[in-house]
């Protein structure tokens, strides 16, 4: 038998991929992100950025990016720990400690390196580690890499994780470890229940509030703020710049011993070059929006308001969902690449979210909601939708 050559193998990996509809393939974008862009050369109205505030291309981020790069240049330069941590670099991780209320925050290059830095500094051999099962990849993978003994507990379910907390070994270190706001759900994680267990059995926890941070809470602080959680109630929380903030990065914000360890021990964060100066000074031009520019907040909550109503009443088969990501349950891959396609023929761009990010069987389109999109976009949108699902998926239109 001829073995196969090693361009062979992955030329079958990629077939099958193609062959079960889960191929993915990159789109070529030659506009700022906003409610209205181009992609491969065609200008479509999207639903699937994570600019909730609108603020990606927002004048007053770009004037404080090229205004920073003339006075520090573009590169980082080098590792924080070496000489690439900059004043601008140090003044935001001030602001965003402030922001968050908490006594410090680190800043990483991405959310995904934060939460890899965060659960392999904190655990290691003998440690115990309780994911949801839903939690983000970069979560997950922080459990793979790390030594401890890692659970998932099924979603949100609380008597399941007591369950599992309760059969734990006294040795080790715990830690609980959940998205606060869930990327490909859009549903929020019942935080303050999980507190009051993490403190019943002496148990770190985190939230992932990538899609929280920005948009929850009365002055944007996230799901913490959301919840009125306090530095000792959620003692580990990570949050991303480059969604409802409009920048690039993401950071870490807790107890100083806390962010200290992590300055230590987190590998993510040691052996990597600090992002640019001017991402820095962009984003803090974006915290200063967050306090000035309310009103982006409430017209997204709008937007969401009226796009569940009118969801609703057209019997979309809508999932539990009071934040901007709101998707539809399709269950079929096919199905759902059908109808995105045929969403985008109408000049609709949304996301056909498919395995293995999200469970078999459960494949969806994900809408996301911005401040950038107007009352007018979102009707065209349901309009749209009434009209594809019609053609394509009659059946999911039936009432539940």
């Amino acid at each position: 038998m001829t073995r196969e050559s090693r361009a062979q193998q992955l030329q079958r990996r990629l077939a099958e991929r193609r062959q079960q509809s889960l191929y993915r393939r990159r789109r070529e974008l030659t506009s700022p992100q906003g409610a209205v862009m181009t992609l491969d050369g065609r200008e479509l109205l999207q639903f699937c950025s994570n600019d909730y505030l609108g603020h990606a291309n927002h004048p007053k981020l770009i004037e404080a990016m090229q205004a920073s790069a003339s006075e520090f240049g573009v590169g980082g330069g080098a590792s924080h720990l070496v000489c690439g941590h900059s004043s601008l670099h140090h003044a935001l991780e001030q602001r965003l400690a402030d922001v968050t209320g908490r006594d410090r925050a680190l800043l990483f290059s991405t959310g995904y390196m934060a939460n890899l830095g965060v659960i392999t500094a904190l655990l290691g051999r003998g440690d115990h580690l309780l994911e949801d099962r839903l939690n983000h990849a970069s979560l997950l993978d922080g459990g793979r890499l790390c030594d401890a003994r890692m659970q998932r507990f099924r979603h949100s379910d609380l008597d399941d994780l007591n369950a599992r907390m309760q059969a734990l070994p006294e040795r080790g270190q715990r830690l609980i470890a959940v998205d606060a706001v869930y990327s490909m759900d859009g549903d929020i994680a019942p935080l303050p229940a999980m507190a009051e267990l993490a403190a019943d059995h002496d148990t770190w926890l985190m939230a992932d509030d990538a899609h929280g941070f920005g948009v929850l809470g009365a002055s944007g602080a996230g799901s913490a703020e959301h919840f009125k959680l306090d530095q000792q109630q959620l003692p580990i929380l990570m949050g991303t710049l480059g969604k409802a903030i409009g920048s690039f990065g993401a950071f870490v914000a807790g107890s100083e011993e806390l962010i200290e360890t992590l300055v230590q021990f987190a590998r993510p964060y040691i052996y990597t070059t600090a992002m640019p100066p001017a991402v820095a000074a962009a984003t803090l031009a974006s915290l200063d929006l967050l306090s000035d520019e309310r009103w982006r907040r409430e017209r997204l909550h709008a937007h969401i308001r009226q796009f569940r109503d009118g969801a609703e009443a057209l019997n979309l088969p809508l999932m539990d969902s009071e934040t901007a990501i709101q998707p539809l349950l399709v269950g079929d891959d096919a199905l759902a690449l059908q109808l995105s396609a045929a969403l985008e023929e109408q000049g609709i761009l949304i996301s056909a979210i498919r395995p293995p990010t999200v469970p078999t069987g459960t494949a969806r389109l994900r809408i996301t909601l911005s401040a950038a999109h107007h009352g007018e976009q979102i009707e065209q949108l349901l309009e749209t939708l009434q009209q594809v699902f019609s053609q394509y998926a009659p059946q999911l239109l039936e009432p539940r």
